[in-house]
């Protein structure tokens, strides 16, 4: 993994504490993390890099937002979700250049933004209905499933998918954090597979546990001092950052 630098150290550390907030807190500064630590390691060992750090900052939000969560939404997302990781993985082993996907990753995340402020704003009813069709489920639960897989960037996808179907902020942490645990558990073989995840990157994953507990602790400890309103239009202003970023690279 070689010599990090004293600057890349402290953006590591910033990167696990972010990735504790996200889980608890904010779950759209998870796109920030996969750019801090894209900007330090190569993209494919970036993620590989990342994913246990988030599983372990999973099973706290799981476990203290065990009661907020809301089972119908993550089943029927399941069959979707699985049909994008599979098409994650399929990219991930036959392809090594991610630009192109990046852009288009960036153009879909910034289109669903433009359109939940445009439903937000306006009183046409077929914008309204679009987080309750069948087809906005598919689209949105095959995204969040591919993203996750090609870059831990599921994050703005899913954000902006649990605001559209308007769950409140504890249930919208609590749904996202069942989620993100199943979906990060079941890439971990496909990550070992790819030679992304090894012993080295594990050792380095468990010198940062610390780090991400006492982010969980922050988020957990931030979440209810935010009023709903602002919680979502925080969520948008983070999920258009990355969304930006994705698409300029």
């Amino acid at each position: 993994m070689g010599e990090l630098e004293a600057l890349q150290i402290v953006l590591v550390i910033i990167t696990a504490l972010l990735i504790g907030i996200s889980k608890t807190g904010l779950p759209t500064l998870g796109i920030l993390v996969v750019a801090i630590m894209a900007s330090i390691f190569p993209a494919r060992e970036s993620i590989g890099l990342v994913l246990p750090m988030l599983i372990i900052a999973d099973i706290v939000a799981v476990i203290y937002y065990r009661r907020s969560v809301n089972w119908k939404t993550l089943f029927s997302l399941v069959p979707w979700v699985l049909g994008g990781l599979v098409l994650g993985f399929l990219l991930l082993f036959f392809m090594t250049a991610s630009r192109p996907v990046e852009v288009i990753l960036g153009l879909i995340i910034l289109t669903m933004i433009f359109l939940q402020v445009f439903k937000e704003k306006s009183g046409a009813s077929w914008i309204k209905s679009l987080p309750h069709s069948k087809s906005f489920l598919i689209v949105m639960g095959t995204l969040a499933g591919f993203t996750t897989m090609v870059g831990n960037a599921a994050g703005p996808i899913m954000a902006i998918f649990l605001i559209a179907i308007a769950l409140p902020k504890k249930d919208f942490i609590g749904t996202g954090a069942w989620f993100f645990l199943a979906v990060n558990v079941i890439k971990v073989p496909l990550f070992g597979g790819l030679g992304l995840i090894t012993l080295d990157s594990l050792v380095f994953n468990a010198w940062l546990i610390p780090v991400i507990l006492i982010g969980t602790y922050l988020g957990i400890k931030f979440l209810p001092l935010i009023p709903q309103k602002q919680f979502n239009v925080i969520i948008l202003f983070f999920s258009f950052l990355g969304g930006l970023k994705l698409l300029m690279g």
